[in-house]
């Protein structure tokens, strides 16, 4: 039996210049939407380590009643293809409520770990029925722009690989420019200019 601890999280962004022709188009292909609400990740480094730098991720979010910590370990050929794929295991603490991510993050702090940036992002996902894990989710990123992240939790990456591309085609984003760095880079530069 696969537990999710042996699950990889294999995706793709893409940027939209609008995001309601998808929304149509996932409708009718008959794909529900399954949650909308808005994330809130406050983004860590290390002061020895640069995370920008070796593309890890330390977070804490917090969204619609509840709060996790997340870890992503960093990128190399494997974790990320040419073709904007990334595929990683992800560490993930599930935290009482929302009340602790405040706890979560001060322990952070305490630590010495650097805070880069928070990114608040209004995200609506849709499944389609009878799907087996597959998550299309929309993402606005106030003064950055609309996302499309299309997500595969598997034990096979490279098939998840193919399947993902099949996706975008089927969902008509495969034009649609690849988003190569995370959401944290992309606010960090942002606020930057």
């Amino acid at each position: 039996m696969t537990s999710r601890m042996d699950l990889i999280e294999v995706e793709r962004k893409r940027e939209l210049a609008d995001s309601e022709p998808l929304r149509r188009r996932l409708a009718e292909l008959g794909y529900r939407e399954i949650s909308s609400l808005t994330e809130v990740d406050t983004y860590y480094s290390r002061p020895d380590v640069d995370y920008v730098e070796t593309v890890e991720c330390l977070r804490v979010r917090q969204r619609d009643g509840s709060a996790e910590i997340t870890y992503k370990p960093p990128s190399s050929t494997a974790t990320h293809s040419d073709h904007g794929v990334i595929a990683k295991q992800e560490t993930n603490v599930q935290l009482a409520d929302t009340g602790q991510a405040g706890a979560a993050n001060a322990l952070l702090a305490a630590v010495g770990m650097v805070e880069l940036v928070r990114v608040e992002k209004a995200r609506t996902t849709y499944r389609r029925p009878g799907n087996d894990g597959t998550t299309i989710s929309i993402d606005i990123l106030a003064g950055v722009g609309a996302f499309v992240e299309t997500e595969i939790l598997t034990t096979d990456s490279e098939d998840a690989a193919i399947q993902l591309a099949d996706i975008e085609q089927a969902i008509g984003v495969s034009a649609h420019p690849i988003v190569r760095v995370p959401y944290r880079d992309l606010m960090m530069h942002a606020h930057a200019t």
